[in-house]
């Protein structure tokens, strides 16, 4: 009588390792961040998808209290009001002249920088320290510079606005998204200058022996080259622009003049904070996500399009 065939190895294997993988001690290194993901990101963006369709409010631990069902009501009276809208306008132009102006400004700084200048680490240094330096003691610099009685009013003289900088309607969210660009450029350039490193030395002797000078080998080397660089900084502006918070608040003091430079996170803190009502800053906070996800969609797909 024949003797049977040996069952496979991968037969053999237990299930749970089949379902783990080799190493399952991984699953144990990764978890304390897996659980802060889910604890500190995911519980609370899907516990606000609940709040946002009821009309939740804060009550003291305990107490039982009402929170009836509204639908999409809270949706509704987002997308109707003014202030929500003057929110939104706000961020669109910072916007504007944040992600451009960034983009621009950090590639042409990386590229100075990538060359042999001299006291080049000192400079790489220089334009880093804004961004780790805390917000409170940037913004102060730029109330020195802006303020009232301002350095930059001074030297300006007649030619100044009237009212001053951050106390003008046309001229607060600009002056707020120039500081937003100084302040986070060291970021930037730091990403240009780690993407710069993978950019052949072939392509830019090729260019040369073609008869390409420095600008010609910049836009035809090096612009392309830095295509996916420049993805990830224009989606991490967009993202940093629709969280805009702490700088109109210590600018302007609370969205001034006349809610011009009123941010749509701003906005979230005031009715879900100040006013309790976390259902509809949920509902405010959620169509602000779907605007992010679907710029970022549409950066994304005229960035990589060949």
């Amino acid at each position: 009588m024949a003797a049977s065939a040996p069952a496979p190895a991968g037969a053999r294997r237990p299930r749970l390792q089949t379902l783990l993988g080799e190493q399952p001690i991984g699953y144990l290194f990764v978890a304390p961040f897996v659980i802060f993901l889910v604890a500190i990101y995911a519980y609370p963006f899907f516990y606000s998808i609940y709040m946002s369709f009821y009309d939740y409010f804060f009550a003291a631990p305990g107490a039982v209290v009402d929170r009836p069902f509204v639908g999409v009501a809270n949706y509704t009276r987002a997308l109707q009001d003014p202030l929500f809208h003057i929110a939104l306008r706000n961020v669109i132009i910072f916007l504007l002249i944040n992600v451009p102006v960034t983009v621009v400004v950090a590639m042409v700084l990386a590229t100075a920088l990538n060359a042999a200048i001299p006291l080049r680490s000192f400079f790489r240094a220089a334009y880093y320290v804004p961004y780790v330096t805390a917000s409170v003691a940037a913004v102060s610099i730029w109330l020195w510079l802006f303020g009232g009685p301002g350095l930059v009013n001074k030297i300006s003289g007649p030619l100044a606005p009237n009212p001053t900088w951050l106390v003008n309607a046309f001229w607060v969210m600009p002056i707020i998204a120039l500081y937003v660009t100084w302040k986070g450029l060291g970021l930037y350039i730091l990403l240009y200058l780690a993407a710069l490193q993978n950019i052949a030395k072939e392509l830019y002797e090729a260019a040369s022996v073609d008869g390409a000078g420095r600008i010609r080998s910049f836009f035809v080397v090096t612009v392309p080259g830095l295509r996916p660089a420049t993805l990830l900084v224009v989606i991490t502006s967009v993202i940093t622009g629709a969280n805009l918070f702490t700088e109109p608040y210590l600018l302007t003091g609370g969205g001034g003049p006349d809610n011009q430079s009123v941010s749509p996170v701003f906005l979230l803190y005031r009715q879900g904070i100040e006013q309790n009502h976390p259902g509809y800053a949920a509902a405010m906070g959620l169509l602000l996500v779907v605007g992010v996800l679907i710029v970022s969609a549409i950066n994304r797909f005229v960035l990589e399009r060949e």
